[in-house]
């Protein structure tokens, strides 16, 4: 049974009390034995404030070991943990918890006056990023706690996507299923007692919170713990260290610090990437300058993560690998599974998919199949090989003229020439085509709009090459490296008007 027993315990099982489970920049450590004495202590100050089996706590606080704790607290009360991105405004932070109608709100002591206005129905209390604030000082008055029995099927957090379009959808997430994934994760990545995972991930995120963290504790390993991402941080912590996981974002910045070196990456053992497509020129940089490829991985908030390339075996740039055991993936458009190699929207289903959305049961009805099959809304294609590869979102697809441009397909040729650094395609409306591909450059060089049209002349059909190519000096991203197609659609919406 993965209850909340199941789930906390059996993350530290492998590792004796008083090893180290973190260190971090100017603190103490932190043993396995003071993490968990923390999250009980965490749990029965949450019971105290009127926490039931079943509710719902919200955090939006700065990333710290107490975070940490409150997270395992929360699930050893019976409690369902709704994190928070840092960034989110009052206006956001609202619709959260008038959606969820969480029991207890945590917030950074500095935002509990704006907090509580918002929460007058919760309990609001307060964690900042030194450790100190309301909900510490409760914790350390309460003694320690034995996890609420919960059922695999019980819903351990809700995790809000990020809204592209219309409002946002609270993925509800089971013990089951992060328990699932954590250990599959475990065993495909070879995670044990004797890693050293340098965490540099926000924890209000599936990537940093359910792979990060739990695969960490659940193979009984340390992490280097930092606030945030610090390229120099993160190279100092490499001689000691083991694993990295990270967003592309992190890679193509690590290539631009003169201390990457194959000397100094010579004790890891694995970089994983994933939340965003990695540039095959990325994979093909980094291994020329550390001996390592990069693993790899797609996974979603829904369904945690689906694929992987493999730890021993071909790591295929562009791809995301295979899917993981006890995960079922197939392609399908129109209703009918495509042949292999073609495009159409992919579908996953196993242990690790969610329970629905969170208050909305038409939205699950239209995307969690009652076979329990997941549609994603991702495009893409699987090889003779079984590697999956991801061309964009069903949303993202251009529909010019009548025919359908795949972004990923038109990006990956941009990508690919001279002088460019990266490029995001869109579809704006056309008053001919319905809608016109444009792409977004960020060069990397002297190369302009006509040198581009040029190179794509003789490579792409004519329907997919780009009516404008528009020059920037980055790319819109979110939190987690994410391209915002999104707000450049807005931002050129008009380009052809």
């Amino acid at each position: 049974m993965y209850d909340a027993n199941h789930l906390i315990r059996k993350l530290a099982a492998n590792g004796p009390w008083d090893k180290v489970f973190a260190t971090r920049p100017g603190a103490a450590d932190m043993t396995y034995g003071a993490l968990f004495e923390g999250a009980e202590r965490m749990a029965a100050a949450l019971v105290a404030a009127g926490l039931k089996p079943g509710d719902r706590v919200a955090v939006q606080v700065e990333k710290s070991l107490e975070a940490v704790q409150l997270y395992l607290g929360t699930v050893m009360a019976g409690g369902v943990f709704l994190p928070l991105n840092t960034a989110y405004t009052g206006p956001e932070v609202a619709y959260f918890i008038g959606d969820a109608t969480p029991r207890v709100v945590v917030c950074d002591p500095s935002s509990q006056a704006e907090v509580a206005a918002l929460a007058a129905d919760a309990v609001v209390m307060t964690l900042g990023p030194d450790g100190e604030g309301t909900l510490p000082e409760a914790a350390r008055r309460d003694s320690r706690f034995g996890a609420v029995a919960r059922g695999p099927d019980d819903l351990a957090a809700i995790l809000y996507t990020s809204g592209t379009t219309g409002r946002s959808k609270g993925a509800m997430l089971s013990h089951a299923n992060l328990a699932s994934n954590s250990e599959t994760l475990c065993q495909v990545w070879g995670f044990t007692e004797r890693d050293v995972l340098i965490h540099a991930l926000p924890i209000f995120h599936t990537h940093g919170l359910f792979v990060a963290t739990n695969v960490a504790l659940l193979a009984g390993a340390s992490v280097h713990f930092l606030p945030r991402f610090d390229a120099d941080a993160i190279i100092a912590a490499m001689p000691e260290a083991t694993a990295l996981m990270g967003v592309p974002t992190f890679y193509t910045r690590l290539l631009d610090h003169p201390g990457l070196t194959q000397e100094r990456t010579q004790t890891m053992r694995l970089f994983v990437s994933g939340s965003a497509p990695l540039l095959v020129e990325t994979h093909e940089r980094w291994e020329a300058a550390t001996g390592h490829r990069i693993l790899e991985r797609y996974g979603m908030t829904e369904t945690n993560m689906n694929t992987s390339n493999p730890l021993d075996g071909e790591r295929r740039a562009g791809t995301a690998g295979r899917p993981l055991p006890g995960v079922e993936l197939r392609v399908m458009r129109d209703g009918m599974k495509v042949p292999q190699g073609e495009i159409g929207v992919i579908e996953v289903r196993g242990p690790n998919v969610f329970q629905g959305y969170w208050q909305m049961p038409e939205k699950t009805a239209e995307e969690l199949r009652p076979d329990g099959w997941f549609i994603t809304g991702d495009q893409g294609m699987v090889d003779a090989d079984g590697y999956v590869t991801i061309v964009g979102r069903e949303k993202d697809m251009v529909i010019t003229g009548g025919f359908n441009v795949y972004p990923k397909e038109v990006e990956s040729v941009i990508d690919a020439l001279p002088g460019v650094r990266e490029s995001a395609v869109i579809g704006v409306p056309h008053p001919d085509l319905g809608e016109a591909v444009v792409a977004v450059v960020v060069p990397d060089g002297g190369i302009d709009e006509a040198d581009i049209q040029a190179a794509l002349a003789s490579g792409l059909a004519r329907f997919k090459q780009p009516k404008r190519v528009i020059m920037v000096d980055e790319l819109p991203r979110n939190t987690m490296g994410k391209v915002q197609k999104k707000a450049l659609r807005e931002d050129h919406a008009s380009l052809f008007s």
